[in-house]
């Protein structure tokens, strides 16, 4: 069996103890009457016979009574939460050592067990525990992670209590590129992410977990058509979201093409408002359809137009005339619209009232092709050529300094030489005694 990367939990004890142990405890829950009966072919099971194997060493027989433990198990039992907890420790770490982690009745045990645990009300905190350390009691690479962690995940979410797991995107990836699992059990994990994120009103979160889904279905299947169409029409929807060249590397949303939300994600891309009016104009129920809002996507669009023109003139002053122009509004508008795609953070520069001028000073791309590159290229060159007259004024001016101070130190020390006054010895005086 693999390694785990935690230690299991056996309590003291040889295997009959514990087992008895794990029976008592479950008989706690029944009437006091009928404990013995309940705890008496448990005894029997353990005991072994004179002349037979002992239990230690005849792994079936174990495996059979721990299955018949398990059969027992139809709530949380009777315990405080520190007992409880640590039935099912020591039932988890029996279950993982006497099985193969894979074979279908550990698959089998471990599902109805964890039904089990979560269809029992009460003892949330309990739970959390429980399904954490069975988590972190099977190997990094096992499939059953995926069963126990998607449990976790559905019960956190149905709790309103996402936040408790503390999950995050680099966490997920590593343990998808660890899990033996199939590519379709991977894209269903990243589905129910998405819904739980979206649940727990993390649009952010959500929307990059439904990239990822995307991404690990066939991108020319049909549900990974249809799932590029859903993340096309939330990155629309999305107020903060601007980085739509990223959706542009994605197979599955390329193949999408055909699709009008395609043609409207290429004018976010590389176009403007004049664009996007009359693509609304031909599409107005596609709108509609995919509870897009029109102002919302106009005020973005505008917010794309503008950090696109200051792009294209970093480093200079743009007049309000010209955004005006560009975004379609009113010259008196201009400052609000720069306050907003600066806030946006597509945007870096200052407003002059005084010149009616914005000086860029960073500007967001919307995508970096051929056409940005060549552009940087021009910027660059500019910036080296004036770096080299920089250089070439100050290498001129430290000329000149050095000139201008070999002639006054000359003059200085022949001064005094002769304005010395008598007694003290000029530099000039001890080394003409120095040669005579």
């Amino acid at each position: 069996m693999a390694a785990t990367d935690s230690i299991s939990i056996f309590a003291e004890g040889t295997f009959e103890e514990q087992i008895l142990e794990l029976v008592n405890y479950l008989a706690r829950a029944l009437p006091e009457d009928g404990r013995a009966a309940f705890i008496q072919p448990f005894q029997d099971a353990v005991t072994t016979p004179e002349g037979q194997k002992p239990i230690e060493e005849d792994e079936e027989r174990r495996r059979k009574v721990l299955s018949q433990v398990i059969e027992q198990v139809k709530g949380l039992g009777d315990g405080s939460e520190k007992e409880i907890e640590g039935f099912f420790n020591l039932l988890f770490s029996h279950l993982l050592t006497l099985f193969p982690l894979d074979a279908p009745e550990i698959r089998a045990y471990l599902d109805t067990l964890l039904k089990t645990i979560i269809s029992v009300p009460d003892h949330t905190s309990t739970k959390y525990r429980i399904l954490s350390n069975l988590f972190n009691s099977i190997p990094r690479r096992s499939a059953l992670r995926l069963s126990v962690y998607r449990t976790l995940l559905e019960f956190a979410s149905a709790n309103d209590e996402l936040e408790l797991l503390g999950i995050t995107q680099t966490e997920v990836d590593k343990w998808l590129s660890e899990w033996e699992i199939s590519p379709e059990e991977k894209s269903g994990f990243l589905k129910l992410l998405v819904h739980a994120f979206a649940k727990a009103a993390d649009a952010t979160a959500s929307f990059q977990y439904q990239l990822s889904y995307v991404r690990s279905l066939p991108p020319s299947s049909p549900a990974a058509q249809s799932a590029a169409v859903d993340a096309i029409a939330t990155a629309l929807r999305l107020p903060s979201y601007f980085n739509y060249d990223a959706l542009f590397r994605i197979d599955a949303v390329v193949a999408a093409k055909d699709h009008p939300l395609f043609s409207l994600l290429q004018i976010f891309l590389n176009d403007g408002l004049t664009q996007y009016k009359a693509w609304v104009d031909s599409h107005s129920d596609v709108l509609s359809k995919y509870d897009l809002d029109g102002a919302q996507l106009e005020r973005k669009i505008r917010l794309l137009t503008l950090a696109t023109l200051g792009f294209q003139n970093m480093g200079r002053d743009v007049p309000y005339s010209v955004v005006a122009t560009a975004l379609q509004v009113d010259p008196s508008e201009v400052e609000s619209w720069v306050i907003d795609v600066i806030r946006a953070g597509l945007l870096s520069g200052k407003l002059s009232q005084t010149t009616q001028t914005l000086h860029v000073t960073r500007a967001s791309a919307r995508a970096f092709e051929r056409e940005q590159w060549e552009l940087l290229e021009k910027r660059l060159q500019a910036w080296k050529t004036g770096l080299a007259s920089v250089l070439e004024v100050v290498s001129a001016t430290r000329k000149k300094a050095g000139s201008s101070a070999d002639s006054g130190a000359s003059g200085a020390a022949a001064a005094a030489a002769t304005a010395a006054p008598s007694g003290i010895e000029t530099p000039a005086a001890a080394a003409q005694a120095a040669v005579a």
